[in-house]
This record gives C-alpha cells, structure tokens and sequence, in this order.
C-alpha cells in the first residue's frame, strides 16, 4: 500500500511541479525583463496561482488514482503498461495548451480560453500573421518538451505493483485520499469552488494573466464561451439597428445638476438584494426600511429604478460597468469578456482618483475578484481580512461590522487626492441570520438589519467633515422575490430604490423617472462632466437626449420592457408573454427583442 500511496504523491508532485516550472517561462516569453518585472514578482505569480494549479493537478490526478483503486483487488498490478498511454495524452495535451498559450499571448492579450475554438474552422486565416518557421519551432518545442514529461512520469512508476495484503482497509484509505483530490479540485470548502479569478491578486494584468493555470483558463471558459452573437437574431441587422437607435443615447447635458462640486468623493453602497419590496414608500412591506425612508428625504430619490437582473455577479457588472444583463449568460464569470466593459471605478481613476472594493464575503466567488481588479479598483478587501471571530455569517461578515470598517476608513482619509470606494453588504442573504431581531418574521428583519447598519452609518458620517464633499449612492444589486407570490420576475420584483446622499447633495429632490440600475454609470459621470459614451447600455436619465423612458430587464432565459405604456415580460424558451399588461403591444415586445439581440451581438464583438 505504501508503494501505491507514495506513486500519487510523486505523479501529483510532478505534474504540479510542471505547472509551476510554466510560469516563469511564460513570463519570460511574454517580455517580464522588459517589463521591468522583479524578482518578487515571479514569486508573487507562483504564490497566486498555486492553487489552480493544484486544482488542476487533482483533475489529472483523478485517472492513476481511480487505477491505483482498482490494483488494490488484483494479485500483480501492470501499472505501467496500463497508463503509459494516459502519460502521453496527458503530457501531449498540457505542453499544447502551455505553449499555445505563450505563443498566443502576445497577440491576445489574455489567457488562452475557449475562444480558440472559434477560429479552428479557419485556421489559414488564424495563422496568417506568423510564419512556416515560427510554427514548426513551437511544434517541435510541444513534440520534445510532451516526450520529456511522458518520460519522466514513466520513471517515477513501478512497473509492477504487489499484492495490497489488507484489501479494504487499502481501499478505504485510498478513498479517503480521494476526497482529500476533490477538495483540492473544488479549491476548498468555502462557497467559491475554483475560478479564474482567484488567481488575480493586482492591478497588473500581465502578473494576474501568468498567475493563471491555462489549462484550467481553456476548460472552464469551455462552457462560458461561445459565439454570442448568432443568439436570439429575431431581426435582421437592418430593422434590429432600426428599432434599437436611439433606446441609449451617450450625448446630451444635463437638465439639473444635482452636485455642489463636479469632484465629490464618491461611496456607492450596493446593498444585497434589497428591492422596493421593502420599501413601503416603493409599495413594499411597511417598517422594514425606515431608515431608508427617512434619508430619501435628505437625498435624491430615484423611486422608479429597475435592476437588470436577478443575481448579484449580473447586477454587479450592471452597475459598475453600466452594462446589459443576459438571461443565459453571467459576463463576470467570463474574464476574457468583462476586462473588456468600461467601468466607474476606471474612469474615475483616470480623474486621479484612488479606487477600493469593500465586500465582507468571499471575493472569489463567480469571478468577482477578477472582474474588479480588471474594472480599476485598486485595493480589495474581504473576508480574509477580517478576524475569525468576526465572521459570524455563512457568507462571511454581517453588515455591522463592515459598515464599521468602512466608517474608520473614510474617517482616516486625510489626503487631498480624491476617492471612490465601493462597498458590497451581505448580511441580506439567505441564510438570513443576524444578529438583530426587532421583526418576528426572519428575511424581513434581515433587511431591516441592514438598514439599520445603513442608518447609523450615515448618521456618523455626518459627523465627519469628510461629509461636505461626499456622493453617497445605494442601490440594490437586484430585487427580491418576496412574499413568495406570483411571478418570480414580474415588474414588483425588480423594482429597486436607489438613493443619492451627501454633502456634496444641492438639495433633496424625488426623480420619478422610469430608468434601470444600469443608467446610474452615466448619469453620474456626467453629473461629474465626465464622458460615458463607451457605456453602451447606460444613459444619461437626468439628460436632455432623455426623451423615451423605458426599464428592461432579464431573467433566466427570459426578458422584460416596460414604458409608459405598460409592461411585457417574454419567456424566451417558449416565446410567449407571460405578463401583457395592462394590454398586448406589439412595439414593447420588438423593442425588448432588439435590445436582447443588440447585447448579445455587443457580448460577442468584445
């Protein structure tokens, strides 16, 4: 048994040795000297994007030891001539992707994913701009670098394994090694399984880029990547630019300035899940949100705001990047996709603002880490920055102790550059635990909790002569389905409040028009004098170009419009209208397909 146990750890040890050995090179490759990278970079890049690796490694893993499993029952074991041929494919296909992906870098600019596969059917094409001698290099490079590692796998495996004396007992141990590979492979036991994302770990594309496994970028983008734009083609390109020209406008000034300065500190609160289903004001259930009520009357009030989707790694992007939902498709869980969306925190920092991220849960989770880094913000904090004892929550750390961090943080800036700091609560989430109880009824008094930890937050920071020249903005990241009556996504569901607070407010103000989540990116960079044309799903609600008010969103598989004359909700997988009110309208149902068809054809250009 000992001999079988100590040939896994050698083929996991090789095969994770290999990997890591990848990094450097690439690096290299890709133009590291000349990029001034240091030496504690390289370490850096190793330490990130170890666990990939090791995730990856555990998948190659899977095959020896279901083998050595089954040798376990078997009098003399031929382990060599059973895997040699796994050794070849395995050795081939890793040395094909590592060096596909070192090669293909430089032209990319980003990790080799499932998007290969969309020129295969091509290849004169994607070959054009190399060489015949460029090509055969790298070949012959995979042909003896794949022999190299098929021969070194082959020499750490005994040729023939003995007779296991105590053959359940073996089994048993080696099924407990097993679930020690799952785990790996998973990536732990957290709530966030492996992803790209964990790898990032900066603002430096190049470093985040070689952190990562690129056979496990190839794999998992597999089932995220495909050719978008040939989705949901409902009309042909000239009607479908007909019927969407127009819907977002990216010119047009202001028709109220809402600011006392166009360079306010800016603090966007994006509270889970917390729709207008909570909101008395909105039509929700009375006494969850009094806070919020009592501070839409300091603030500007949009009452009329739709989140575009309907989990928060959607809303997310929506918001930050002012961009569409998709109902089949998450854009944060694609990164070859999302670094490329403009986003806030980006174009701020272009203003020579600073930029961090606020979220008390697992940063990981669907790709978040990578999709803010490659948004702009510049510092992350998360729930392995705080104590043990202070992640009290399922998902991390309750809304409390957070809106406390982010208090001290704001009341210790001192410097005159200015800020943007976003803050993702989290404590509104089922399990819905929390350690506040003035409501009987479980998910309502976890709202009311939240907004509880909002009220006082912003009472303290008044106190703060940070206060004057602050721009605070909450908003939900999507609604809530609650009580659980009716349509999951009929229009109820969706609607959000979103409120903007601060010193840097001219006056209270109710802003009535109908708009989405999305549309806060633009209206607030121009309220900053900022442009936001390459926003291309967001506008300007307080501008003059503003003439056509209208709310889309999706769901899964399915789509909504909503103008003043009502509301159309299409269910995509049978092509019918589940809500035609308070009447059938052909123009709504056109529109939101042109919209659907315009974001999918964006998705699949970018």
């Amino acid at each position: 048994m000992k001999k079988r146990l100590t040939y896994l750890g050698c083929f996991f040890a090789s095969i994770l040795g290999y990997f890591l050995l990848q990094k450097p090179v690439f690096m290299l490759y890709n133009g590291a000297c000349e990029k001034g990278t240091a030496f504690t970079d390289y370490l850096r890049v190793l330490f990130h994007g170890f666990t990939l690796d090791a995730a990856t490694t555990g998948y190659l893993t899977a095959i020896p030891w279901l083998v050595i499993l089954c040798s376990i029952w078997f009098r003399r074991f031929p382990l060599k001539k059973i895997l040699i041929g796994y050794y070849v494919l395995i050795s081939l296909a890793t040395t094909l992707i590592f060096i596909g992906d070192m090669a293909l870098y430089p032209f990319w600019g980003f990790k080799l994913d499932a998007s290969i596969f969309l020129y295969l059917d091509s290849p004169k094409n994607a070959m054009a701009s190399v060489s015949l001698g460029f090509i055969l290099i790298r070949l012959l490079c995979i042909l003896i670098l794949s022999a190299l590692v098929t021969w070194g796998l082959y020499k750490i495996t005994p040729a023939n394994l003995p007779q296991v004396q105590k053959r359940i007992a073996g089994s048993l141990i080696t099924i407990l090694l097993g679930g020690v590979i799952f785990i790996i492979i998973r990536g732990g036991v957290t709530e966030s399984t492996s992803n790209v994302g964990q790898a990032y770990f900066c603002n430096d594309e190049f470093l985040n880029h070689s952190a990562i496994n690129p056979d496990f970028s190839l794999l998992s983008s597999i089932s995220k990547t495909t050719d978008f734009a040939q989705q949901f083609n409902f009309f042909d390109e000239e009607k479908r630019a007909d019927l969407f020209e127009g819907l977002y406008a990216d010119t047009g000034e202001n028709e109220v300035s809402l600011l006392t300065t166009n360079r306010p500190n800016v603090l966007i609160i994006l509270m889970e899940g917390f729709g207008g289903v909570f909101v008395e004001s909105l039509g929700g259930v009375p006494d969850v949100s009094p806070n919020l009520e009592r501070l839409s009357k300091e603030g500007v009030f949009f009452t009329n705001c739709y989140a575009n989707s309907f989990r928060t790694d959607r809303g997310t992007v929506c918001t930050f990047s002012g961009y569409q939902s998709f109902p089949t498709v998450s854009v944060m869980k694609s990164p070859a996709k999302s670094r490329t969306l403009p986003s806030i925190a980006e174009k701020l920092r272009e203003q020579g603002y600073a930029t961090d991220f606020l979220y008390g849960g697992d940063i990981n989770f669907t790709n978040m880490k990578s999709y803010l880094l490659g948004s702009g913000y510049q510092h992350l904090t998360a729930d392995v920055d705080f104590s043990m004892e202070e992640r009290k929550n399922p998902w991390g750390v309750n809304d409390d102790i957070t809106f406390e961090y982010l208090y001290r943080q704001i009341k210790e800036r001192n410097t005159n550059q200015p800020w943007h700091t976003a803050f993702l609560t989290l404590s509104s989430h089922e399990p819905f635990e929390v350690p506040y109880h003035r409501l009987k009824e479980k998910i309502p008094n976890t709202f009311a909790f939240t907004d509880d930890c909002l009220g006082k937050f912003i009472d303290k920071l008044k106190a703060l002569p940070q206060w004057k020249n602050l721009l605070v903005i909450c908003l939900p990241d999507h609604g809530f389905y609650y009580p659980e009556e009716g349509l999951v996504h009929d229009p109820r569901i969706h609607h959000i409040p979103m409120l903007w607070l601060g010193g840097a407010i001219k006056q209270p103000m109710v802003i009535d028009k109908l708009m989405n989540q999305s549309d806060m990116a633009a209206t607030l960079l121009a309220q900053l004098g900022i442009s936001h044309k390459e926003f291309n799903f967001s506008r300007n609600v307080l501008g003059k170009d503003y003439n056509y008010p209208f709310a889309y969103y999706t769901y899964n598989n399915g789509f909504a419009f909503r103008d003043s004359t009502g509301t159309t909700l299409i269910d995509n997988n049978s092509g019918k209208a589940l809500i035609e009110s308070p009447a059938p309208n052909e123009r709504r149902t056109e529109l939101g397909k042109a919209i659907l068809q315009s974001s999918y054809d964006d998705l699949g250009a970018r």
